[in-house]
């Protein structure tokens, strides 16, 4: 994937490691408020980093623009994809449509999607972050919001059958602050929200963390301003030729939670799905074929 297609984000996580002491300072400021920090001046980003102006345009360089003028166009027109709507994006799509059936440009698209998502997470992380859900001595808490509390509940049933002490919490919901109510310190949270993101997730959050909950967050490639809460984020890429915007890369990601999730402890998680197999059949929710 070429540079063009990469974030500023992304481009900085990538060169950390060439970076120098002052410039990777500068660029942890960076993230710290991404991308509202690199909206001002020059010499105002510099100052806020504690680094030195040359140290700006020397990193700005390493990160392939040509200057700041350049850098901050980049990250003006990232501000702009983040707020598109379903018509704006279609509308944008539909001037450069490639030739092809849809099913393969669908497809390609995804495919790209999940390799660059997937050289972008930390294995360690994606384990730490796994480790957590699975953890039974807290709670776990799942918030979905507009479109994405289909993923939450998705994520919520599999939870629910693994280990006790799951709650799916909606943010849309006027009954969300009821829940924190039941929250202590280390219980964890997994958050999803992705661009046009939501005020009524971010306060929640914001409360949740408040109480000492240590938070996972799904998000997208611009991310979600919880991402500044949270301990572990998951940027997914999402951009397809569509009007709406794909979460295929995230549900694999879910998926793949789940799987590690289950074999943590799969004894136990045994015993639960036997038992939860006896009341189905009790109940005969299920049509059996013998």
């Amino acid at each position: 994937m070429s540079d063009e297609d990469l974030t500023i984000a992304d481009r900085i996580h990538n060169k950390l490691d060439d970076l120098t002491r002052a410039e990777r300072q500068l660029a942890h400021s960076i993230l710290e408020n991404y991308p509202a920090s690199g909206l001002g001046p020059l010499t105002a980003l510099a100052k806020g980093a504690n680094v030195s102006v040359p140290t700006v345009a020397r990193m700005v360089q390493k990160l392939g623009f040509n200057g700041y003028p350049e850098f901050q166009a980049s990250l003006r027109e990232e501000l702009k994809a983040k707020v598109q709507s379903p018509i704006t994006k279609h509308d944008n799509w539909a001037e450069g449509a490639p030739s092809g059936h849809v099913l393969n440009q669908f497809t390609d698209a995804v495919i790209g999607n999940i390799r660059h998502t997937l050289g972008q997470i930390a294995p360690e992380k994606f384990d730490q972050a796994c480790a957590m859900v699975a953890d039974q001595s807290k709670s776990l808490y799942i918030v979905g919001g507009r479109v994405t509390h289909t993923l939450a509940e998705y994520l919520f049933l599999h939870m629910q059958i693994i280990r006790p002490s799951v709650t799916h919490i909606q943010s849309t919901s006027n009954s969300w602050p009821h829940y924190l109510l039941d929250v202590s310190e280390g219980d964890v949270f997994v958050i999803f929200d992705v661009r046009r993101y939501e005020n009524n997730t971010l306060k929640l959050a914001e409360m949740a963390h408040a109480r000492g909950a240590r938070i996972i967050l799904f998000t997208d490639q611009w991310r979600s301003p919880v991402h500044q809460l949270a301990e572990i984020s998951f940027s997914s890429r999402i951009v397809v030729p569509s009007a709406w915007d794909s979460a295929a890369t995230t549900m694999l990601l879910i998926e793949t939670m789940i799987a590690a999730v289950q074999n943590t402890d799969w004894e136990n998680i045994k015993d639960r799905m036997e038992g939860l197999e006896e009341m189905f059949d009790q109940t005969k929710l299920f049509r059996k074929f013998t």
